[in-house]
């Protein structure tokens, strides 16, 4: 059974820095894209950053230019390092993953975490 579990979440003033990880069990880590996703209340989730199966990255407008999405294979941990955090960035953020079933990339998010909250105070 496939786990993403995420870790550092917290509260930060603006303008500080948080750094959330994402480590995934019985999953083919690399093998296809994850991504980055956040809610805030009231609103409908959003995609934060994702990094394909290639290594190819995208990211929300709102956060391009602050922050950086990166992986580590070995190690089956995603990583979102979040810079010049502002209070709009205040959400639960929520790892994600596609499924692979018969060597395809689903192209959906198959798999979730139970999300991490950012607070971030003026």
């Amino acid at each position: 059974q496939v786990q993403l579990v995420e870790s550092g979440g917290g509260s930060v003033q603006a303008g500080g820095s948080l750094k959330l990880s994402c480590t995934a069990s019985d999953y083919p880590f690399g093998m296809c894209g994850m991504g980055w996703h956040r809610q805030a209340p009231g609103k409908d989730r959003e995609l934060v950053s994702a990094i394909s199966r290639d290594g190819a990255i995208r990211y929300g407008d709102s956060v391009k230019g602050r922050f950086t999405i990166s992986k580590d294979n070995a190690k089956n941990t995603l990583y979102l390092q979040m810079d010049s955090l502002k209070t709009e960035d205040t959400a639960v953020y929520y790892c994600a993953a596609e499924k692979l079933s018969y060597g395809l990339c689903s192209g959906s998010w198959n798999y979730w975490g139970q999300g991490t909250q950012v607070t971030v105070s003026s």
